[in-house]
């Protein structure tokens, strides 16, 4: 018995003789012009003489053309930037880890390192991925925010090492098919990218806070941790029980050091522009949110198309409200680094001195953008 090759798309059922008067079934693969053979080790008669050989003939067919289908749909899966069904719920955790524990080249420790700093960065801003994350949750505007990450707690050739370095596991995980694509593709991250891309000046902050934003709770909230130095998983959280109206003060817990620090608990005085923020409590309840936001990648994507529409020409993601705070307050000398620390609820004051290498590259570049003059003797 014969069976013709039924073509669909890139994947043929085939079959060849063999000894026996038998036929082998096998699947003829063509991808981006390149042709290979994966065969099922399911074998057919080929003159069945019986009602039974011919129903097993017809069975084994049906399992044949399952396989063809199944391989079929990963090809197409693939070949349109999908990952493969019984792979999209793989940990990429769990990945990074095997693939580190793997890895024999004389760069381990930045391999390493870099996935360390991932960790931190989801412990910080995305607490719920940090223990589980599948590959649709790995997405472009995440690795943004990791790289603006790298560049406030890193310097030098640090951040673009580290990020270089997880784009390499990351290539694995492609190649493994774990992912469809290397969602750091296209981003650059360079060695020293400058003050232009992290930090806001007080007027550029009342430029945003005078244009039109397409969410307003994404505007009211981002000013007032321009005003405040708060964490976006911290705005998110806030409610009206977090404010002391009489006393017009602020206090809340970190998530970030919740259980961990004994600098986890932070109060702030709220200024007469954070009260306006705020507004009066009213008829709220103290379990209440204060600021109604959306998840944070749909909230960067907001800040994005409103800092365009200020006319800021700058990268600005939500930590750069955090990181604007810090400079600004230290920028004029008369706070000190314990008291900014205090404020932005770091544990030590190594975090806050990164503030002041930028204070210190401003005034280099101003003194060096004085015009040069002659002296005569």
């Amino acid at each position: 018995m014969r069976i013709k090759g039924t073509k669909k798309n890139n994947v043929t059922l085939r079959q060849r003789k063999i000894k026996n008067n038998q036929f082998s079934l096998y699947l003829d693969i063509y991808r981006d012009g390149v042709r290979s053979y994966e065969y099922l080790k399911l074998y057919i008669k080929e003159s069945p003489r019986t009602a039974a050989e011919r129903a097993t003939i017809k069975e084994t067919l049906v399992l044949a053309e399952k396989i063809r289908t199944l391989r079929e749909a990963e090809l197409n899966h693939n070949a349109f930037g999908f990952t493969p069904p019984h792979k999209s719920k793989v940990n990429l955790h769990d990945f990074c880890k095997q693939y580190i524990s793997r890895y024999a080249n004389k760069d381990i420790r930045m391999i390493y390192g870099s996935y360390v700093r991932f960790v931190d960065f989801l412990n910080q801003y995305h607490p719920s991925l940090a223990t589980k994350l599948t590959a649709a949750q790995l997405t472009k505007p995440l690795m943004e925010e990791y790289k603006d990450y790298l560049y406030v707690h890193g310097k030098g050739e640090g951040p673009r090492s580290y990020f270089q370095r997880f784009k390499k596991i990351l290539n694995a995980a492609v190649e493994d098919k774990i992912l469809p694509e290397n969602p750091t593709n296209g981003i650059v991250c360079r060695s020293d990218i400058g003050l232009k891309k992290d930090i806001l000046a007080w007027e550029e902050i009342e430029r945003l806070a005078q244009a039109k934003c397409g969410n307003p709770e994404v505007k009211r909230a981002f000013l007032f941790c321009c005003y405040s130095g708060i964490r976006f998983c911290d705005i998110k959280r806030l409610t009206y029980g977090n404010i002391d109206f009489s006393n017009n003060r602020l206090q809340f817990e970190q998530a970030k050091t919740k259980g961990h620090s004994s600098n986890s608990i932070v109060t702030l005085d709220l200024s007469p522009t954070m009260q306006a923020i705020i507004g009066a409590k009213g008829s709220k309840k103290n379990k209440d949110l204060i600021f109604h936001l959306p998840s944070h990648n749909a909230a960067l994507s907001v800040l994005s198309h409103w800092v365009k529409r200020a006319g800021i020409d700058k990268h600005i993601t939500w930590h750069c409200a955090r990181h604007s705070f810090a400079t600004l307050i230290l920028k004029d000398g008369s706070i000190d680094l314990r008291t900014v620390s205090g404020l932005l609820g770091h544990s030590s004051l190594k975090y806050v001195e990164q503030y002041t290498r930028i204070i210190d590259d401003r005034k280099k570049k101003a003194l060096n953008s004085l015009p040069e003059i002659k002296i005569r003797d």
